[in-house]
C-alpha cells in the first residue's frame, strides 16, 4: 500500500482518485494504466481517440493525461474542451518529443504538467498523479467536512437538534443544488411538507413556481385534470380551458403529497410524464414540454404496496430518485421541547399575548413522557390548546391535555 493510501485511511476515508488516460498506442496506454493502479486508490479509465474520451465527460475525471498527438483530435483541442468543461481539473500532457512551441502553448492554455513520452515517463506521469491527488484529497476531504455543517440560515424552518434530525438536513444540503427526483417518507406529522418547500426555496429553482398537490384529498375522476389540465369541452362541465397543476409548476417544484394515494392508472399516466417530460391536457392531442422537479412524499410502504400490486414497481423506483426518510417525534428526544417552546412563541406572538407563556419542569416531563403518535403535527395542537386553557403564564402538567 502507498503512503498516500495509507494517509488517506487513516484520516477515516480512503478517497478513490479518478484517472482518465487518452492515449491511441494501447500497449503504452496499458503500461501507463497498470503503473498508476499498482500504485495508489486510482481508477484509470484509459481513451484510444479524443472522440471517446469527449463523450464519456459527462462525469468529472480527478485527472486527466493528454497525448498531444492523436489520431483524430489534437492535444490542445482536448485540454480546451476539458477544462470548459472545468477548469479546476488538473490535464498533464504528454508527448512523443520535447518541442518547445508545444510545452509553451500547452502551458499558455492551462496545462498543469507536461511529460516526453522517454524511458521514465511511466514514472514521471505517476510522480506527476502523485502530486496532484495531494491537492485532490484536500478537495474533497473539504467538501466532505463542508457538507458535514448544518446551515441553519437555510433550514431554520427544520427545528431541533438530535441527530436523527441533524441527518435529515445533511441530506437536503447533498440534495439541493441538483435536479434530482426526491421521495420524502415518515409518518403523517413528521413535517413531510416542511421539507419539501425547504428543498425548493435552497434550489436553484427558488424563484420559480412551488406547487404542492394533495393527492388524497382530489377525487378520482377529478385528479386527471387537476394535474394535466384540460381543454374546453373536453368532458361535462369544462367550460374553459384549466392550467394543470404540473403546467404551472413548469420551471419550478412539484410536490405530489400523498402519492401512495394514486389508483393505478394515473400512476401509468405520471410515469410517462417522469419518463417523456411532456404531458397532454384532456381533450387535447398536443404534447406540452416540461422542465419541472418532482418531490413526493408519502406515509405509506410503498415497497410493501408494490409486492401487493397496488403501486407500479418502475414508478416506485422512478420516484425514489433520492430518499429522504423523517423520523418520529418519538426517537427525536428533547426536540420535543425544542418544538414545544417554538410552537409556544410562534401562538403567543400570533395572538398578541402580552405576556409570553412558560412550561413548568411538571409539563416539561409530561411532554417528554408522550409517545407522540401523531407527531410534530400532534405536538403543535396539544401546546396551543395548552395555552388556551392554562389560567397562569407558566403551564402546568394539567393544562397538558392529551388524548
Amino acid at each position: 500500500m502507498t503512503i498516500i493510501a495509507q494517509q488517506q485511511i487513516l484520516m477515516g476515508k480512503a478517497y478513490i482518485t479518478s484517472i482518465y488516460i487518452i492515449e491511441d498506442d494501447l500497449i503504452y496506454g496499458r503500461i501507463l494504466q497498470k503503473n498508476i493502479e499498482s500504485n495508489g486508490n486510482y481508477d484509470v479509465t484509459l481513451f484510444q481517440t479524443g472522440i471517446d474520451y469527449l463523450s464519456a465527460l459527462n462525469s468529472t475525471p480527478d485527472i486527466v493525461s493528454i497525448d498531444c498527438n492523436l489520431p483524430d483530435l489534437s492535444g490542445l483541442e482536448l485540454l480546451q474542451k476539458t477544462l470548459e468543461f472545468n477548469d479546476e481539473i488538473p490535464c498533464i500532457m504528454l508527448s512523443g518529443q520535447e518541442d518547445i512551441n508545444m510545452v509553451v502553448q500547452c502551458y499558455r492554455n492551462g496545462a498543469r504538467d507536461y511529460i516526453v513520452k522517454n524511458t521514465t515517463a511511466p514514472q514521471d506521469l505517476l510522480a506527476s498523479i502523485l502530486k496532484f491527488t495531494k491537492i485532490v484529497t484536500q478537495k474533497k476531504e473539504l467538501e466532505d467536512l463542508k457538507s458535514q455543517i448544518i446551515n441553519r440560515v437555510r433550514y431554520q424552518t427544520l427545528l431541533g437538534e438530535s441527530n436523527s434530525i441533524l441527518s435529515v438536513i445533511r441530506l437536503l444540503q447533498k440534495v439541493e443544488k441538483t435536479e434530482m427526483m426526491v421521495l420524502i417518507t415518515g409518518e403523517s406529522g413528521t413535517g413531510k411538507e416542511v421539507v419539501a418547500k425547504s428543498i425548493h426555496v435552497n434550489s436553484r429553482r427558488y424563484k420559480e413556481s412551488y406547487v404542492t398537490v394533495n393527492m388524497a384529498a382530489i377525487p378520482v375522476d377529478l385528479i386527471e385534470s387537476e394535474l394535466f389540465g384540460h381543454e374546453k369541452g373536453a368532458f361535462t362541465g369544462a367550460d374553459s380551458r384549466r392550467i394543470g397543476k404540473f403546467e404551472e409548476a413548469n420551471f419550478g417544484s412539484i410536490f405530489l403529497d400523498e402519492i401512495g394515494e394514486m389508483d393505478l392508472l394515473l400512476q401509468t399516466k405520471l410515469l410517462r410524464v417522469l419518463q417523456e417530460k411532456t404531458i397532454t391536457r384532456v381533450g387535447s392531442n398536443k404534447e406540452i414540454k416540461l422542465n419541472v422537479r418532482v418531490i413526493a412524499a408519502t406515509n405509506k410502504d410503498l415497497l410493501k404496496m408494490v409486492k401487493e400490486g397496488k403501486f407500479r414497481e418502475d414508478l416506485y423506483y422512478r420516484l425514489q430518485g433520492f430518499l429522504i426518510h423523517l423520523p418520529p417525534l418519538r426517537d427525536r428526544g428533547n426536540d420535543v421541547l425544542i418544538l414545544a417552546n417554538h410552537f409556544l412563541k410562534s401562538f403567543d406572538l400570533d395572538n398578541k399575548v402580552i405576556a409570553f407563556h412558560s412550561i413548568s419542569n411538571a409539563a416539561i416531563q409530561k411532554l417528554l413522557a408522550h409517545n407522540w403518535p401523531g407527531n410534530v403535527r400532534e405536538l403543535k395542537n396539544v401546546v396551543e390548546r395548552s395555552t388556551i386553557i392554562a389560567d397562569e403564564v407558566e403551564i402546568q402538567d394539567d393544562d397538558i391535555i392529551i388524548h
